[in-house]
Order: structure tokens, then sequence, then C-alpha cells
């Protein structure tokens, strides 16, 4: 059967590239292709900005109440179809339908939450110096806002800075990762349907260094909200740095979870497996080092090795697989690369290692849970991202030797630590230099009520999620009314 075509939607209508040019889309765990969608260039980004341009000051003088009407409709109808897209996500990403149904619902609670702020977008009141005279300030929209996402939350990452950019009235242009741009049309579809007006969003699918660029350097875009590498994520900031305009940052980690001898061992080990290996470890939260005690290093890592020789590999629609394939031929040579390094550099494998080629996964990009023990701090594996089913055993000697091991990296997203002491607990809280630190449980997992980001090489000190996110996507404006009917000059008439 020939593969579907899907369009660009700009202006309010579905169009082709300006080039006519398309590219595949594929299931990784079948090889499928799924569809076809415009590979776009410069001149289609040009087009959909020009949209934004047009429709903004429309949108922005729409109350923001009314504005989160729409978001509310959007929420309903994400409701509705969460099936449907989750089946889909699947079919183009690889992780299993439990997980993409987590993605979609994610989306829900983001259009929710982010539609409630509508009525809200807080902005505050504070005594003036003078007398007679008000001093406030209250949230501007932007302008024109450009999302780069990337392809292993394709739903709940848009969402994450879709949402706010809409409510607090700026106008976007969306480029969906190239992996992954067919649940992007679908999410930008449902946007169409809940009657947001033409030009306020628009989708451009393609490669990001045709599209992206185009979108990262295009002078009536005043903010890029991108989501991905750190090495991509700093040479756009030096992009944005030079045309003045704003970015914010959401990049690597390199998550670590201590693990203490009074730890309870089988929590510990339900939530390592979950965080090293749900979504085949491609979460910028999962869990890749695991710094264990001494004391309790041996039945811990006994344990996490025979969990992960029985995860079950396959297509994510099947019901009995708990792990996915990883996105693409090249992501899973990526992985196999550092395994290889790992290895080179003295770690020793305990198990997996290897792409899986058994019956149907021979189809698919498939690789096998891993797991590495006797890892120093100072190895590649346990510096550098992987983005991959593949964790590291570190052993230390204390709590204090723990949290030195877990903060020398370049990144700080995600942390956790298990133990039954609360003292413990609640120095780690105080000394983990990350965005997200959790007690007794794994390294992934956030709620959208609550801001979602990290320090150091991870960002660039903005969040997403929260109401911390609106910072992200508005100016503050202060206001003086000075109804004292006289000239007052702060800082100088003072008695």
């Amino acid at each position: 059967m020939e593969a579907a075509t899907f369009k660009n939607y700009i202006a309010g209508a579905w169009v082709p590239a300006r080039s006519g040019a398309v590219m595949e889309v594929r299931n990784p765990a079948t090889g499928e292709v799924l569809g076809l969608v415009p590979k776009s260039g410069a001149e289609d980004v040009d087009a959909a900005v020009s949209a934004a341009a047009r429709a903004y000051d429309a949108w922005r003088r729409t109350p923001a109440p009314r504005r989160a009407e729409i978001l509310f409709r959007v929420a309903e109808r994400l409701v509705q179809r969460k099936e449907e897209l989750a089946r889909l996500m699947t079919q183009e990403m690889g992780k299993v339908l439990a997980e993409t149904r987590g993605d979609v619902q994610e989306a829900i609670d983001m259009a929710y939450f982010i539609a409630g702020e509508g009525r809200r977008l807080h902005g505050y009141t504070a005594p003036s110096e003078m007398p007679h005279k008000a001093a406030y300030c209250v949230r501007a929209p932007l302008g024109i806002v450009g999302v780069i996402t990337p392809w292993n939350f394709p739903m709940a990452i848009p969402s994450w800075k879709i949402l706010p950019a809409l409510v607090c009235g700026n106008t976007v242009v969306f480029k969906p990762a190239s992996y992954t741009p067919l649940l992007g049309l679908r999410f930008v579809e449902i946007f169409a349907e809940a009657g947001l007006p033409a030009g306020v969003l628009n989708i451009v699918t393609g490669p990001g260094g045709a599209a992206g660029d185009a979108l990262v350097e295009h002078p009536q875009v005043r903010l890029i909200s991108f989501t991905g590498s750190t090495e991509t994520g700093l040479r756009l900031a030096e992009k944005c740095a030079r045309g003045g305009k704003r970015i914010s940052l959401e990049m690597g980690g390199k998550n670590a979870a201590i693990v203490m001898p009074d730890a309870d061992l089988g929590l510990a080990t339900d939530a390592l497996i979950w965080s090293a290996f749900g979504t085949s470890g491609q979460r910028c939260t999962a869990c890749s080092r695991i710094i264990v005690h001494r004391d309790t290093a041996k039945d811990l890592t006994d344990r996490l090795v025979a969990r992960a020789e029985r995860l079950r590999l396959g297509d994510g629609l099947l019901p009995a697989t708990e792990v996915g394939p990883v996105v693409s031929e090249s992501q899973l040579e990526r992985v196999h690369g550092y395994v290889e390094v790992g290895t080179r550099e003295g770690a020793r494998l305990l198990v997996g290692g290897q792409r899986v080629r058994d019956g149907d996964l021979a189809r698919g990009a498939f690789y096998a849970p891993t797991i590495f023990d006797r890892v120093a701090p100072q190895m590649r594996i346990a510096q550098e991202e992987i983005f991959g089913p593949v964790t590291d055993l570190i052993e230390a000697d204390s709590f204090e030797d723990a949290l030195t091991v877990l903060n020398n990296t370049r990144y700080g997203l995600s942390a956790s630590i298990f133990t039954r002491d609360i003292n413990a607990a609640m120095r780690a809280v105080e000394e983990i230099d990350t965005g997200i630190v959790y007690v007794n449980h794994g390294t992934i997992g956030a709620e959208v009520h609550l801001p979602f980001g990290g320090t150091k090489f991870t960002g660039n000190g903005h969040r997403e999620g929260g109401v911390q996110v609106l910072d992200v996507f508005s100016e503050w404006k202060a206001v003086y009314v000075d109804f004292s009917g006289r000239l007052q000059r702060a800082q100088i008439d003072r008695e």
C-alpha cells in the first residue's frame, strides 16, 4: 500500500514544501514506511513566520481567558483521541504503548493546567515610594516563538512549549523532530479543530540543518524554545545571541541514583530498571549512573542483572513488550559505539551490549538492555550522555563520596537517592546540584505543575512546566500611575 503524504500547516492551510521535496517516516520496530512529510527549507519557514506575524496583533489582543478557552478545547480533543495518538506514537518512535499513552496524557495535563493559567497570568502590585502613586507589573507577549522539539516525547515536550507560548499571547512556528513529524502534525491539527485562528500556530517539517537553522536565524522570531543535545543547543544559542533574540534551552543529562545500604532494594531495583530502560533509555532523565554504596553493591547488582536479562523486547504495540526499539539505525550505532568505548576503558559488561536480531526483531533497531560495573567516575561512559539502554554501576565508600561522584559531571538535570535515613535524604536534597531530586524513586517522571529543567550544561536557567514556564514566554512590563497631580521624582524628591 502506498504511504500517505502529509503537508505543512501554514496560515490555516495544509500546504506542501515549496520545493515539493518529501521525507520518509519509518517505524523503528518494523522498518515500515508510515508516511511522507514535507522536506521543508528556508522558504517554507519564511512563509510560516510571515503567517505568524500577520496573526500576532489580533491574537495578543484576544483576552487571555478567551485564549485559554481554546486550549481547554484542545485538552478535550486530546482526551478523545488519546488511544489513536498513542498508537501512532508507538509506530513512529518505538516506545511501548503504556509509555505513549503517558506521553499523550502529559500533553492533556499540560493543556488543562496552562488553560487554567489564562485566568491568572499573574503580575503583582507593590507599594510606591512616592505618595499618591500606584506601582504594579503585568506580563506581555514576546511576539513570534520558534519551537524545536526532539523525538523521544513527540507530544509531551511540544505541549510544554506551545501551550504556554499561546496562552501568553505569542504566535508560534513549530518544527518537530525529523523522526517524529506525524505526531507534530496531528497535534497542530487538534489546535485547528479546537478553533485556534489561522496563523497563530504553524508547523513546518524538515531537517534541522535546513528548516531548523532557518527558524533560528529568522529576524522576526523573538524567542527559540529548544530541547535536544547540549552540543546543538549551544550552537543555537550562539546564533540567537548574534541575532539579539532569546533562547530557552533544555539539553542533555547524565542522571544518577544513589543507593545506600539501608535502602529498600526491591523498590530500588524496580525504580532503577524503569529509569534506565524505560523508553529504551532515550530520556533526558534516564538513569545512566547508579552510585551504590560498596556494602550493598553485590546484592543490588545481582538483582539488576537478573531483571535486565528478563526484559522482553519487541514491537511496542504488543502487550507483552517491555522495551521497544531505539529510534533509528544511527542511534543504535551510537549506543553500541559507547558500549565499545566502555569495554575499552576497562568497565565490565554484565549484561546486554549487543544488537538483538531474534525473529521479528531483526527488522527493527533493537538493542539489549546493558549494564556495566567496575566503572570509574571519570570514564567516558560515566560522563557523556549515551541516550540508550545503557547504565553504569559505580561503587562509593560513603554517603559523601556518593554525593561527590553524582555532582561531578557537566550536567545537572535529575538525580535520586534511595535511603530510609531522613537525615541523609534531606542532606542529599540540599547538596545535589540538579534541577530535579527524587527520594526513594528513580530519576524519571515529572508533574506538569512543577518546574522542569536543570543546572550546568543541562539548560540555560529557564524552566518548563509550573507557573515558571510563563516567564519564558512573556515580558515583564512595569507600570507606574501617578495621581498626585504634581511632578514626583523617585530617588530625588526625598524629605
